[in-house]
């Protein structure tokens, strides 16, 4: 259910309903490691900063940590009590959060696995959680309707943003760290001011509950996916919608900028990722290929290349220019539910409701 790249490039990890987590070499799309040892589906991976160690989170409410050379299980963080939903690296890889269905957040220390922090205040799960760019602070999303701004370092709950009338489903800090956006299926994407918590805009438009929501890479805009199967961009100062994009057919799943903001990739339950001109709205491509609803989508670091997961065991490279599709890498048994490239794009990591987690050689 989550896929990831190793800041070189060079890997891929993938978890999955099956239990393992799998890496793939990102150049030759082949399997170098399937990472068993979960006993429920594998619901989020992310590589740690220095791309040697993956940590993946489980329906079986652990946290683990493996050694992506050899396969080998470093650590397992036990303490939720419910499925984790999410889990996140800091920045500088020294630590681990994790959010779960038992409503809170964790805080670990990457290398020894100890429990820093637990993070309480959420009175139902939580769904997304994420680090600020320098590390301070951790916000989540929750199926309380609340985003909740947290110290990294004490666990202190420094704000509560209340607004949202159903569960929140996706949380992002500007690059700046200066604002919050949250997507609810309440269908409106809110702007949080960090510090006062303040909400800046309710970015009104979608019929129907948004899914997915990103700052571009200079935070002056956001986009947002949703179940009326469009992606809206809004100017995120004034939250005015600059452009709605129509073209799909079912709901958009995933939204994800090029690195340069030019560009944004959606996918969607009509089983295609489309590539879209983010100043003029025009679908630029349609990448056709999946044999069912696609579930992640990620740009590659220089931009040139797509990865998408899907409901049809698969990942597969695009050409970003072309549409044409370079790989499909088969090995999952269930569904794919996240992909991510590696920072030098040479990887990418797929997490699949198989349980596992795979690294395929982009």
């Amino acid at each position: 259910m989550s896929v990831v790249f190793s800041a070189d490039g060079q890997q891929i990890a993938s978890g999955s309903g099956d239990r393992a987590v799998k890496i793939w070499d990102a150049t030759t799309g082949e399997c170098q490691q399937t990472l068993e040892g979960h006993s429920a589906g594998v619901t989020s991976v992310v590589f740690l900063a220095d791309g040697q160690r993956i940590a993946s989170g489980s329906d079986d409410g652990t946290v683990k940590i493996w050694d992506a050379a050899t396969g080998e299980c470093q650590q397992t963080l036990k303490g939720h009590s419910a499925e984790v939903r999410s889990v996140e690296v800091s920045a500088d890889g020294q630590r681990i959060a994790s959010g779960s269905d038992d409503g809170t957040v964790k805080i670990w220390d990457a290398a020894t696995g100890e429990c820093q922090q637990i993070l309480n205040g959420q009175s139902a799960g939580v769904t997304s959680v994420v680090f600020s760019a320098d590390g301070q602070r951790i916000a989540s999303g929750s199926y309380d309707h609340t985003v909740k701004i947290w110290d990294a370092a004490t666990g202190e709950c420094q704000q509560t943003l209340e607004g949202h009338s159903f569960e929140v489903t996706s949380v992002v800090f500007s690059a700046d760290g200066q604002r919050i956006a949250s997507g609810s299926y309440d269908n409106t994407v809110k702007i949080w001011n960090a510090a006062t918590d303040e909400c800046q805009q309710t970015l009104e438009g979608h019929s129907s509950g948004v899914t997915s929501v990103v700052f571009s890479a200079d935070g002056q805009r956001i986009a947002s996916g949703s179940g009326d199967d469009t992606v809206k961009i809004w100017d995120a100062a004034t939250g005015e919608c600059q452009q709605t994009l129509k073209g799909h057919s079912a709901w958009v799943t995933s939204v994800v900028f090029s690195a340069d903001s030019q560009q944004i990739a959606s996918g969607s339950g009509d089983d295609t990722v489309k590539i879209w001109d983010a100043a003029t709205g025009e679908c630029q491509q349609t990448l056709e290929g999946h044999s069912t609803w696609v579930t992640s989508v990620v740009f590659s670091a220089d931009s040139q290349r797509i990865a998408s997961g899907s409901g049809d065991s698969t990942v597969k490279i695009w050409d970003a220019a072309t549409g044409e599709c370079q790989q499909t890498l088969e090995g999952h048994s269930s569904g794919v539910m996240s992909v991510v490239f590696s920072a030098d794009s040479q990887r990418i990591a797929s997490g699949s409701n198989d349980g596992t987690v795979k690294i395929w050689d982009a």
